[in-house]
């Protein structure tokens, strides 16, 4: 590795930019070990580090197949678009590498071939767009559909076209061996690296022991990247799901599927219509409010509504009787049998489990309701799913430590058996960087707060001319103070919500929009990178604990409670550390950048809990004083 990463080595000769980072070679010595000796790794490796390249290099040289799962699709395609060319130049040799997406984004050739025979299409629209997807079917390699960069993002042509598990007939296809997905799967069989992001790997890894659903080959070793968000992406593939919208598309699907194979009679288009309308009868019974809301009295909801209840059942039942019923079913049938044995083994646990291990509850969403079962701690299904049958397990991010240690990571993870690396800062946040605290600011959780709080941006912003993100716990708060401050700056303001994230983006780069302030909530708090003057200052309204009456929080802190931990300490702070230095990491992302991260809470410094804060933070220097954070935009 020191010939690779060392000064005057590999990298160095190859890449006229490349500087020499210490950080980034005790990495890959970590990593190349951890393979070596078939061990676990934890690496908290901050922005600038090229952690990337760290583990890539090692992997490659690992002599096994290795998945390497991303928190976001940018990092993926980074890898996959820049890294591994470069590599590849650089070694001087073709790379063994794939690339893989979730099912619905692959063309399911077999459904562009029946629809082709038995058009099923609505408006001239999907006339049009089925005319060019049927032309790229002819000539793609991969059937990824961001090869159509004429598709619109929302085609409703799409998902009666894509390779989604629910409607596969997998080996029994006529179209198996030309399938997209065989060939993906193929590509992968043959790779040395392959490149997932979370939510492919946990999908994944939750149906693995079902033949027909697992995509992934079987691997030696895995790397997380941006491994803080493994916890909450687990949790919702080893939990369960059913909603309105996963019911009509069921009903979708099976009418166009029946009339394709001309299989419709009048008693399944009935018992289809039927359940329609069962599901809109009995996802009304749950409250108008939008959010996210416990379902603990789940038995009491059953006696009061059981004939809803019953009615959804009997109407599932029904359709699979008449299905059942049909002669020389085509295999597209008995999926559709498949899934309506899983919608109703589903609503059952859903509504009828005991099961303690899981947090029962509903959200209402735009148009649509949704009954989740998710569970309390996934610690022991990861432990006994991943970490104990993969040899080499390496989690990294840039905010994984709290307290410069990994004691919060490694129980929310199930980790049991692990080696730990806290990299040095690459960058000089002395310098880089000022953290201001301003003095004499409300308790966030008072009235008074969103008023003051609202003053101190327009004093921030003005010294920072603009050229600021300023982030909120809560969209109410957000508007609240974006109400205030709109029309007292002279600087371009943009609200989250008023556009999609990428065009807002977009809009806060372009120069048209010197001085750009963006108001936004937890999207915007990771994943988001602005290298540059265009982003000069971070504000965050308050410590960014999760909703307490939040029903998947509340249930960890009671389940931590109950086997005598103290939830504030090992579970809520620990979390709100990690949101926090994802905020503020928005700043700092070159050698070049400077910038002022202010935090309107006081509390840093007045509870006992803040100085956990404060000492997981980077070393930014530090102030209480406004006239210090003039100084220092004067400065640069």
């Amino acid at each position: 590795m020191e010939a690779c990463f060392g000064p005057g080595g590999l990298l160095a000769r190859g890449h006229e930019n490349y500087e020499y980072r210490p950080g980034q070679l005790q990495m890959a010595l970590a990593v190349e070990e951890a393979f070596r000796q078939r061990w676990h790794l934890m690496v908290e490796a901050g922005t600038g580090t090229g952690k990337t390249l760290a583990y890539l290099i090692p992997a490659l040289s690992s002599g096994q197949r290795v998945v390497i799962s991303t928190g976001t699709k940018n990092l993926q395609d980074q890898i996959y678009f820049k890294d591994v060319p470069f590599l590849a130049k650089l070694l001087g040799r073709p790379l063994r590498v794939c690339y893989m997406k979730g099912r619905a984004n692959y063309l399911c050739r077999q459904k562009v071939y029946d629809l082709e025979s038995q058009p099923v299409l609505h408006g001239l629209e999907e006339v049009e767009q089925f005319a060019e997807i049927r032309a790229w079917e002819r000539l793609t390699e991969t059937g990824d559909r961001a090869e159509l960069a004429g598709l619109p993002e929302d085609s409703a042509l799409w998902p009666k076209l894509d390779a989604r598990r629910e409607t596969c007939t997998g080996q029994k296809c006529p179209s198996f061996d030309r399938c997209f997905l065989t060939k993906m799967h193929q590509r992968a069989l043959e790779s040395d690296l392959i490149i997932v992001n979370h939510h492919l790997f946990f999908a994944d890894l939750a149906v693995r022991e079902r033949e027909y659903a697992s995509i992934l080959p079987d691997y030696g070793a895995v790397i997380f990247d941006e491994a803080h968000e493994m916890e909450e992406v687990a949790s919702t593939y080893f939990g369960l799901a059913l909603s309105t919208w996963r019911l009509e598309e069921f009903c979708r699907d099976a009418e166009q599927m029946l009339r394709l194979k001309q299989r419709m009679t009048k008693p399944l288009h009935r018992a289809i219509q039927r359940l329609a309308e069962q599901t809109h009868l009995f996802f009304s019974l749950f409250p108008a409010p939008e959010g996210r809301f416990g379902f603990e009295d789940r038995e009491q909801f059953l006696e009061r509504n059981f004939e809803a209840y019953s009615g959804f059942q009997n109407a599932l039942l029904a359709l699979e009787t008449e299905l059942n019923v049909l002669a020389e079913k085509p295999e597209e049938v008995h999926t559709l049998l498949r899934r309506l044995a899983e919608l109703r083994e589903d609503f059952t646990f859903l509504l009828e489990s005991r099961d303690k291990r899981f947090v029962f509850w509903y959200e209402r969403r735009n148009r649509g309701v949704f009954l989740q079962a998710t569970p309390i701690d996934v610690s022991p299904i990861l432990y006994e799913r991943l970490f104990e049958p993969v040899d080499t397990i390496v989690l990294t991010s840039a905010t994984l430590a709290v307290g410069g240690n990994f004691d919060f990571a490694k129980a929310r993870l199930g980790v049991r058996r692990t080696r730990e690396l806290v990299l040095e800062p690459h960058f000089d946040y002395q310098e880089q960087a000022l953290l201001y605290l301003p003095q004499g600011l409300p308790d966030p959780n008072t009235a008074e707060f969103t008023a003051a709080a609202a003053e101190e941006v327009l004093r921030i912003l003005e010294l920072s001319r603009g050229r600021a993100f300023v982030l909120f716990t809560s969209f109410q708060q957000m508007r609240q103070i974006f109400e205030r401050v709109q029309g007292k700056v002279r600087y371009p303001l943009l609200l989250q919500g008023t556009a999609p994230k990428r065009a807002l983006l977009e809009q806060f780069q372009s120069p048209a929009n010197a001085g750009a302030v963006l108001f936004a909530t937890a999207s915007f708090w990771q994943g988001v990178d602005v290298p540059g003057e265009q982003l000069s200052c971070v504000i965050v309204d308050r410590l960014p604990f999760a909703v307490p009456s939040d029903p998947v929080v509340k249930a960890r802190v009671e389940g931590l409670r109950e086997v005598g931990g103290n939830p504030f300490y090992d579970y809520q702070v620990p979390d709100a550390v990690i949101a926090l230095k994802q905020g503020f990491g928005r700043l700092i992302r070159s050698r070049t950048d400077r910038g002022v991260l202010a935090l309107l809470d006081g509390r840093i410094q007045t509870r006992n809990y803040g100085k956990v804060f404060l000492e997981s933070l980077p070393p930014y220097r530090m102030t209480r004083q406004r006239a210090d954070v003039e100084r220092f935009f004067l400065d640069g």
